[in-house]
């Protein structure tokens, strides 16, 4: 009996272009891969000439496609049965502004967008029910964002995060956001962080760099299905100076209570405002990847969004210790992301100081 197709969680035929991904038996993670990068030489105003507000919706919207079906039958074992996680947070009495700018170096001084009273006795419940709108502030609103790219004269989307670097200028994304199945290097590769319904609140950030691990470039080994991406600043300004940045963790313990985060544009969502899913990870539950598995129904669109360990949802922060990857289609409540360890800390390594 065959094992079920992976789903990608980018959009179109992104995924059929990735139709030769990780065939065969489950393969461990190496300790240590080498890294594979691509300088991009366009100019930041030819990209944003590109991406017309039609093109963008055109990169939002189009159909779900199938990374692959595996050859090898492996049957699935039964993830465990984790309960979403609620968290309940009180808040001291205080007049605070609706949109959260102290984690956004450069913007303190921007007007606030309105204000309102939280009383002593007022709580948040933040629920992790798979595929929910984040609708809270703190730093992971600006930290987060949308991504829009060109494969092969195909336009898609992802999401990314900004996460801490020497240069000042990393977004942690999908192997898949960046690179195809061919080899073939994404272009017109934007970012915009704390993309909300079509705003982009602080702007949009072109890349320069791409680095992704060589067991994805080479192999596309689903196991390393991740890229750091290093933007150009806009105006002297690094993407850090402008949102901030979440701290990135290297093997980090297993089985940790998560936040996902991503920018889905299938079944119910349409891609416009941040979504979110929480809970605790497990081990693949076919066996194939050394993915973690996370209780999530966000959908295509949402490649690449990070995940934070630790996540405090008052302030935002947490540190990233994975992004969203696939989906099997047998299971879509389950989305998998791959185990941060020696192989992308030589990638964030190269990636802090290009």
């Amino acid at each position: 009996m065959p094992t079920p197709a992976r789903i990608a969680c980018t959009v179109s035929t992104i995924g059929a272009l990735l139709g030769t991904l990780g065939t065969g038996a489950p393969r461990p993670a190496p300790g240590v891969a080498g890294v594979t990068d691509h300088v991009i030489a366009t100019k930041r105003s030819a990209v944003l000439r590109y991406w017309t507000v039609r093109r963008m919706l055109r990169a939002v919207t189009p159909p779900e496609r199938l990374w692959h079906r595996p050859p090898v039958a492996s049957p699935p074992v039964s993830p465990p049965v984790t309960a979403a996680v609620t968290m309940t947070i009180a808040r001291p009495a205080a007049t605070v502004p609706d949109r959260d700018t102290t984690d956004t170096p450069g913007r303190q001084g921007v007007a606030m967008t309105g204000r309102r009273v939280v009383d002593a006795a007022d709580r948040y419940t933040v629920h992790g029910a798979p595929g929910s709108p984040w609708g809270f502030s703190g730093a992971v609103r600006a930290t987060t964002g949308k991504v829009f790219f060109t494969i092969n004269g195909g336009d898609y989307v992802c999401s990314a995060g900004t996460i801490a670097g020497a240069n000042r200028d990393l977004v942690v994304t999908a192997g898949h956001c960046v690179q195809d199945a061919a080899g073939a290097w994404a272009r017109n590769w934007l970012y915009v962080p704390g993309y909300d319904e079509g705003r982009r609140p602080y702007g949009a950030f072109t890349a320069r760099h791409l680095f992704v691990p060589t067991a994805w470039s080479g192999r596309h080994d689903e196991n390393h299905d991740v890229a750091v991406v290093a933007l150009a600043t806009v105006g002297g300004s690094h993407v850090t100076d402008v949102v901030g940045a979440q701290t990135v963790g290297f093997d980090q313990p297993r089985g940790a209570v998560v936040y996902g985060f991503g920018y889905p544009t299938g079944g119910h969502y349409d891609g416009e405002r941040l979504a979110y899913c929480s809970g605790r990870t497990y081990p693949d539950a076919h066996r194939l990847t050394q993915d973690q598995g996370l209780r999530c129904d966000m959908s295509e669109g949402s490649s690449g969004g990070p995940w934070l360990a630790g996540f405090d949802p008052v302030t935002g922060r947490g540190v990233v210790t994975s992004v969203n990857s696939f989906k099997y289609s047998d299971d879509p409540a389950t989305m998998y992301g791959p185990y941060f360890g020696a192989a992308v800390r030589r990638v964030y390594e190269q990636a802090q100081h290009a």
